[in-house]
């Protein structure tokens, strides 16, 4: 079903999981020990009814159809998949050594998002 979507559809539908994984990560600081998959799909439902359009242009029907929530089922998967095994840039690794030496702190990180979380927190340590 979520195949018969619109391409824009489709496209906000793996923009609005991306968005809300990543904040959902933040709240949690990245630690995969709290992460919990049915508090991460609270959280994206919140998001997609306060923050997403596309949700108000899918039919009703087409949302309480079982097969479309499976389908959405494999793409959250597939898109959590892809942000976690996403590796960090360079410069992101020069960044991240940088702060870690400035701030004689050892950490550990695995992928582009968690870099970027790392950085913008780092930072902000670094500015207190």
């Amino acid at each position: 079903m979520l195949k018969d979507l619109s391409a824009g559809i489709k496209i906000s539908i793996t923009r609005s999981i991306t968005t809300a994984f990543e904040q959902y990560m933040e709240k949690i600081s990245w630690d995969e020990n709290k992460y919990d998959l049915s508090n991460f799909i609270k959280e994206w439902r919140t998001y997609i009814n306060n923050h997403s359009t596309w949700f108000a242009k899918v039919d009703e029907q087409i949302k309480n159809n079982p097969r479309f929530h499976e389908d959405l089922a494999i793409k959250i998967n597939e898109t959590i998949e892809k942000i976690i095994n996403e590796e960090p840039t360079e410069e992101q690794i020069q960044k991240l050594n940088e702060l870690q030496k400035k701030l004689k702190k050892e950490i550990t990180y695995s992928c582009k998002a968690e870099a970027k979380y790392l950085i913008e927190t780092l930072e902000k340590q670094l500015e207190n």
